[in-house]
């Protein structure tokens, strides 16, 4: 693979982290907090919220059990930096948008005490960069990992 898909799991996480940080900060500082604008009415908005729990708003206000669930994933991640500087594809792919998107939102917990969240389907909890690359990153982890399943059972 080359070109975008041989990235360096660094520059992956900088950049993830960078564009997610950034639109955040737009959001903040354009929008009342709990505004919503149409982009496609009753569809998708773009909702600027403020979630001090976890996915769905669950376990809201442990800020301080985040920032640690948070610091152990990342510290976890780069202790196995090297291992994982070495990945391939999904598992690369993966890890590097697991760990920015712990650190994108680890930022805001420790920023704010909860994390700034925009997209917002109607259908789905609102969410933000941060928890895609966190969504993303697990499948792609699953997948790898499906795959090396498949490779050793051949």
């Amino acid at each position: 693979m080359s070109g975008i898909f041989s990235l360096p799991v660094s520059a992956i996480v900088i950049l993830l982290v960078a564009v997610d940080q950034a639109v955040k900060i737009f959001v903040a500082q354009t929008m009342r907090l709990g505004e919503s604008i149409p982009v496609w009415a009753g569809v998708f908005h773009i909702t600027y919220i403020e979630n001090p729990g976890a996915a769905f708003g669950m376990f809201a206000n442990q800020r301080w059990a985040f920032i640690l669930a948070g610091v152990v994933v990342i510290a976890a991640l780069c202790v196995m930096y090297r291992r994982i500087s070495n990945l391939q594809g999904f598992a690369r792919w993966g890890t590097a948008l697991l760990m920015g998107g712990a650190v994108g939102n680890l930022i805001d917990r420790v920023r704010l005490g909860s994390v700034i969240d925009f997209f917002d389907f109607r259908i789905w909890p609102v969410f933000n960069i941060a928890d895609i690359g966190i969504c993303v990153g697990v499948a792609c982890l699953i997948y790898a990992l499906l795959q090396d399943e498949e490779k050793e059972q051949e």
